[in-house]
């Protein structure tokens, strides 16, 4: 089977993380997109982050209606912080049948060589991309990419998680379900 693993802290998930997930399962020849919640990030501070259990429930109900479209927890269970190579290898060991692909927007790409062990990602696995404004597209790695043509909005957790404190609605920025979650519990306030 083919998966592409789409890699963030979703904190929160927010609509435009689902158009581009539901895009890659639609449009593409995956046939299913995991979302992989990352517990930390080894080029974010984790200070401002919600606990991933949290974050993990908010990405379960954006994607409770769609199967294509998975939450993981894959990266609670490894090291931390959490490096994909170190994720593709436990995956591929786990699911040697399944065709494993990184989902990424122009922005991480570019700084891809500053992964740990990028070169092997580079070497053994397809990254389908996403561009975002003011990041082309430059390979000088010579890496497997697939650039899709994904629609994109300016929307941003930052931004969310801002509104959230100052009393703002966030209505049609998150998924319903997810606006009622972090409303009812509080979240980011």
């Amino acid at each position: 089977m083919k998966i592409g693993l789409y890699f963030g802290s979703f904190n929160p998930i927010h609509i435009g993380h689902c158009i581009i997930a539901n895009h890659f399962a639609q449009n593409t020849d995956l046939e299913k997109l995991w979302l992989v919640v990352s517990p930390q990030n080894p080029f974010k501070e984790s200070a401002g982050l919600l606990n991933e259990y949290h974050r993990l429930h908010l990405v379960k109900l954006a994607t409770e209606d769609e199967n294509n479209l998975k939450a993981s927890d894959i990266e609670f269970h490894l090291p931390r912080p959490s490096y994909t190579i170190d994720t593709l290898t436990y995956l591929k060991e786990k699911h040697p049948d399944h065709e494993f692909s990184i989902v990424m927007g122009s922005d991480g790409f570019q700084n891809l060589q500053k992964w740990k062990n990028a070169d092997i990602l580079i070497r053994e696995y397809k990254f389908r991309i996403y561009k975002r404004p003011g990041f082309p597209i430059n390979n000088p790695a010579g890496a497997n990419i697939e650039i899709a043509a994904a629609p994109l909005l300016e929307i941003s957790s930052t931004h969310i998680r801002d509104m959230i404190k100052q009393g703002k609605s966030v209505r049609y920025l998150v998924p319903d379900k997810v606006r009622e979650e972090i409303e009812l519990y509080h979240y980011y306030r």
